[in-house]
């Protein structure tokens, strides 16, 4: 199991990087994108269009330019909260499309057809067509303190750092209010307005959803949620730790299920694994379940996992969604809130 993968279903194999072209193909790439850069920067991002820029990351590492970035390549929920304070990416990696061609959940409001996509699946990134972006930046999450980039490759990383300078903003160990402000002040180093009403406003609601959930966990401390995701074979149980969503609910006085430390150790302290045979281990008054298109979503478990149907929040209706992987701008955060304050409020006590 990859260490970086939190609270999901296990990280399928890493399948490497598409090699169109072989190493020599590459290589001539490389050439043409060092060349585009010299010639103006073609990508937008030349020397003259503003003054130095440069941004330290999580990693402690201090990405710099000699201009504010122009062709900027981030993964798909990091690409998304960039979008909603107006920045733009030329190129994407991870979840983008679904198998029907539609956007997935984390590419949030920007249209993925116009999107250059690397790679929409774990262990897919090419990086042949990243280089033919002539990238200024490479914009990531980390799910692990070793400094990892979300969804960038073990196995082609070191060719693909080298192309252009990279950020990486944690979600690991931390509460959600860190990558929030993390996101935004790198909009803002890219040139977004953080000071917008529509910024402003976004602000102030995920604060106010933030205090409501608060009043509401505390009025409702015997609702028991628990957090699931799941897969044909196993159902996994969440922990709090670890999870910048679940650790900033917990701190809001959200009553959570907590699998046994040890139970958990198999996934790096993420999750226990439940066969469908015990998947009602725990009593829970309120169910979260992984939204995310890896992960089986409940109305096709009504249909294939007869003790799935059984439990008591499912015969109750008291089941949500859980935006696994938030897109970390505050108004893509403040629905969040709202939604479990509201689905708290509204749970009955089953046991």
């Amino acid at each position: 199991m990859s260490k970086a993968r939190p609270s999901r279903l296990p990280a399928p194999s890493r399948r490497g990087i598409l090699a169109a072209g072989g190493a020599l193909g590459l290589t001539a790439v490389l050439a043409a994108c060092g060349d585009e850069k010299k010639d103006g920067g073609k990508t937008g991002g030349g020397v003259g269009e503003s003054g130095p820029w440069s941004f330290k990351d999580d990693r402690g590492t201090t990405a710099k330019r000699d201009a504010t970035p122009k062709s900027i390549v981030a993964f798909t929920g990091v690409a998304a909260a960039l979008f909603d304070y107006g920045i733009e990416v030329k190129g994407v990696f991870g979840p983008t499309k679904t198998k029907d061609g539609k956007a997935d959940v984390q590419a949030g409001d920007m249209d993925v057809d116009k999107l250059t996509v690397l790679g929409n699946e774990w262990g897919r990134f090419s990086v042949e067509k990243y280089a033919s972006l002539a990238p200024d930046l490479l914009i990531s999450t980390m799910f692990d303190d070793q400094g990892t980039l979300w969804y960038v490759p073990e196995e082609s990383k070191d060719k693909i750092l080298k192309l252009a300078p990279s950020v990486g903003i944690s979600v690991y160990d931390r509460q959600l209010t860190h990558p929030l402000q993390r996101i935004q002040a790198l909009a803002e180093s890219l040139g977004a307005d953080v000071t917008s009403d529509k910024v402003v406003k976004a602000k102030k609601r995920f604060e106010k959803a933030s205090e409501r959930l608060r009043t509401v966990a505390k009025a409702h401390k015997d609702i028991k949620v628990l957090v699931g995701s799941a897969s044909p074979e196993l159902f996994y149980v969440s922990g709090t730790n670890l999870s910048v969503d679940l650790e900033y609910f917990k701190s809001l006085g959200v009553n959570f299920i907590e699998p046994p430390e040890k139970a958990k150790k198999e996934s790096g302290g993420w999750f226990e694994n439940l066969s469908w045979e015990n998947v009602d281990k725990y009593d829970a008054d309120l169910i979260m379940m992984d939204n995310r298109t890896s992960a089986i979503q409940p109305a096709d478990l009504d249909k294939s996992k007869p003790t799935w149907k059984k439990l008591p929040a499912v015969k109750a209706g008291q089941v949500i969604s859980r935006v696994t992987e938030p897109i970390f701008s505050y108004g893509k955060c403040a629905p969040i809130l709202e939604d479990l304050a509201d689905a708290i409020e509204k749970a009955k006590k089953l046991k």
